[in-house]
């Protein structure tokens, strides 16, 4: 993973609607959830939920997949976890060695 792609994974997260969101479809595992249920889970009205997902989506932080006539999002644990790697590869890199 790139700094760029990264930098739009965490940018992706910044709302605290979209993190509110992401966290609901974490809880929920690979099942998912569809769009109301997500709605129900967070208050969040319909068309700026779609918003918060179309955005999620671009980030690839989120899966959307069509079941008959439902739209399921999933969270993109695979990706997820890249960018907690990512953060986390430099972790004390420049700590001082104790004595």
């Amino acid at each position: 993973m790139d700094t760029v792609e990264a930098a739009q994974g965490f940018s992706a997260m910044g709302s605290e609607s979209r993190l509110e969101v992401l966290l609901a479809l974490v809880r929920a595992g690979d099942a998912g959830l569809s769009v109301g249920d997500i709605q129900a889970r967070t208050g969040i009205a319909a068309s700026t939920l779609a918003h918060h997902l179309k955005f999620l989506s671009a980030a690839n932080l989120i899966v959307q997949r069509k079941q008959g006539r439902v739209i399921m999002s999933t969270a993109n644990f695979d990706h997820l976890s890249l960018l907690a790697g990512f953060i986390l590869e430099e972790c004390c890199s420049e700590a001082e060695p104790r004595s």
